[in-house]
Formats: C-alpha cells, sequence, structure tokens
C-alpha cells in the first residue's frame, strides 16, 4: 500500500506555561528560545497507524509537513519511528495559510507524489483544535473521509474503521482510497529505536516550493485565508473573593441578592 500521512509541528504540549508567550500585536505565538517543535501527538498516533498497516499488508509511507527547516526534526522523528520517504512544504508563499489553504498545499503534494492507497491525518492540532484539515484534504481530492477513527482494519480494496463518537463507537467500511483521521484512542505511538533513529538521520528530507509544487497561488496563503484571527491572548485566571455579611440571615441573603445585581453584566 501507498500510505501518506501528514503531520503538523507544534509546540511541546507539556510546555511550561510560564514558557508561554505570544505577540499581541501580529496575533502569534513566540516559540521559546532553545524548545524544538515536536510531532503533533495526533500525527505520532497516524504514524503509528501506518506503521501498523503497513507491518501486517506491506507497502511505503510517506510523510508530509507544511513548514520550513525547522520542521526537520519532526519528521526525522517519523523517518525514526519507521516512516520511509519525508516531504517539506516550504515557501514564503505558503506562510500563513489557514486550515483551508493546508489542505489544499496537501493536496497538490500527494498529487505531485503519485499514487496513494490511504492518507492518515491525526484527528485535529493539539495547538489551534481546529480539527479540519483532514476533511477538507478529503474534498479538495474528491475522496473518502471517516474522522476519530479509533481501530483501523485493511480489506480488500478497502476499509473497515471503528470511528470514535461521545457515547460509543461507529463502524464503516469504506473504499480505497480514502483519508482516514486517527484519534487518541488508536493507542499509544511507538518510541523509535537506536537503528531507526541512525537511518532518519542520514535520511534526504527533500523541500518543495512554490514552483515544484505547481497550483493556484490564490489558494494558499494569507490572501487565501478564510478565518480570520482577530485576537489572540492568554487568559487571565485571576480571582477576587468578597465577603457579604449581616445581621442575620435573612439581612446577609438580602445583601448578596443585591450585590449580584449590581455585578451582573449587562
Amino acid at each position: 500500500m501507498e500510505i501518506i500521512v501528514c503531520i503538523k509541528p507544534v509546540l511541546d504540549p507539556d510546555l511550561p506555561p510560564v514558557k508561554f508567550r505570544i505577540d499581541p500585536e501580529k496575533n502569534r505565538v513566540i516559540p521559546p528560545e532553545g524548545m524544538p517543535w515536536v510531532i503533533n501527538p495526533y500525527d505520532a498516533q497516524a504514524v503509528e497507524a501506518a506503521l501498523r498497516i503497513k507491518e501486517t499488508k506491506g507497502g511505503k509511507i510517506t510523510v508530509l509537513t507544511l513548514g520550513d527547516s525547522s520542521a526537520e526534526g519532526v519528521l526525522r522523528k517519523a523517518l525514526a519511528m519507521g516512516a520511509d520517504e519525508a516531504v517539506i512544504l516550504a515557501d514564503p508563499a505558503f506562510d500563513g495559510s489557514d486550515g483551508f489553504g493546508t489542505a489544499y498545499l496537501l493536496a497538490q503534494a500527494i498529487q505531485k507524489n503519485g499514487k496513494y492507497d490511504l492518507i492518515l491525518c491525526g484527528r485535529q492540532a493539539a495547538d489551534w483544535d481546529m480539527g479540519m484539515v483532514g476533511s477538507v484534504l478529503a474534498e479538495y481530492l474528491g475522496i473518502s473521509v471517516v474522522t476519530r477513527a479509533k481501530a483501523i482494519d485493511v480489506l480488500e480494496g478497502k476499509l473497515r474503521v471503528e470511528r470514535a463518537v461521545t457515547n460509543g463507537h461507529e463502524t464503516f467500511e469504506v473504499q480505497l482510497p480514502a483519508v482516514i483521521t486517527v484519534s487518541n484512542e488508536f493507542g499509544q505511538a511507538r518510541i523509535p529505536k537506536g537503528w531507526g533513529i541512525i537511518n532518519a538521520a542520514k535520511k534526504k528530507i527533500p523541500i518543495w516550493d512554490a514552483n515544484q509544487l505547481g497550483g493556484d497561488l490564490a489558494k494558499m496563503g494569507r490572501g487565501a485565508v478564510r478565518n480570520n484571527l482577530h485576537k489572540l491572548y492568554v487568559p487571565s485566571y485571576e480571582r477576587h473573593c468578597e465577603m457579604i455579611g449581616g445581621a442575620d440571615p435573612k439581612e446577609a441573603a438580602a445583601s448578596l441578592a443585591k450585590r449580584i445585581v449590581e455585578i451582573k453584566p449587562s
């Protein structure tokens, strides 16, 4: 099987809150100095799903990411786990792409890469939690999609997928090729072994720019965004306590009710 896995570099979800900084003028997160990007945890589980399929059915796994040279470490993690090839999509024209633009760029890369049977993504990114790229990617490619997969079985020319829902799971059969987004219920992603890390370090990772990728420039980058971020800020968790008393419980209750009315937002 030809399997494509789309992964995203994110800030470490276990980053201490004191290290988290934002630029309110540019509405962006400021990466802490010396803290490397990590593979989005849901995407690591998508890589694990691809590896389990490869171990039982054979095939080739290619991982794709949208970013720059700083994303190389994340791709090498996937290679160390057992993926066969990796590609970075990097160009100033891609900067500022939203979920729709990212899905479009990934679709262009997948078509450029050639034949594919299965495309795996994490159910959502650990930073923005939008969970839209997999579904939009399937729309661009004109193929089926099943989201939040907790189990995947490969049959003859199709998949049987268990999909996590609020009160249990649903089971679908879907023809290949298809896009599947993998949920955390799938299970823990494996830890790379020594030889995997050594081999991954030697692997050449190509970078595809806008000229190599082709496509419509109007569908990528900041000029194509459909979701506009108006304000990014760190929430405040400050709390204040005000004691309301009275000569007796009746008076205290009346004073409390009066104070609640005064501070109730309009």
